[in-house]
């Protein structure tokens, strides 16, 4: 099984959290899209969305294409493809929407706040402040 990151993103910056097999294990089935409690993970009272993610590869997840398998779609440009000039598509290997055990990043967004700010929480995982 592949080691799966939290990446949670708040007020511009972005902080990492590596979650255990029973973490992710909560987080399988989900959408890109859907919210998600963050008490399980801890960040008690904060509220979570998917925004996307990455599988071990490095393979992008796109909203557009449902389940979780890869395949490769013809794109024009956004995720997965930036096109260097109007007008070119290329064939590229994406991921679908749902979360499953080959995600090796999980990018989230904070909906909704707690008590304790972020700072609190991700300072007391690492003392030395070398994040």
């Amino acid at each position: 099984m592949v080691e799966m990151r939290l990446v949670v993103g708040h007020k511009g910056k972005g902080r990492q959290l590596a979650l255990t097999e029973d973490q992710s294990k909560k987080l399988r089935g989900l959408k890109v899209g859907e919210s998600f409690k963050g008490d399980d993970f801890g960040l008690p009272g904060y509220e979570l969305q998917i925004r996307g993610g990455s599988d071990k590869d490095g393979v992008p997840m796109r909203m557009d294409l449902r389940g979780a398998i890869r395949k490769r779609l013809l794109l024009s440009g956004g995720i997965g493809y930036r096109a260097k000039e109007k007008g070119i598509r290329r064939r590229k290997m994406v991921r679908g929407n749902t979360v499953e055990m080959d995600i090796a990043q999980l990018n989230v967004a904070v909906t909704k706040e707690g008590k304790k700010p972020l700072e609190e929480i991700f300072k007391k995982e690492d003392p030395e402040g070398t994040k």
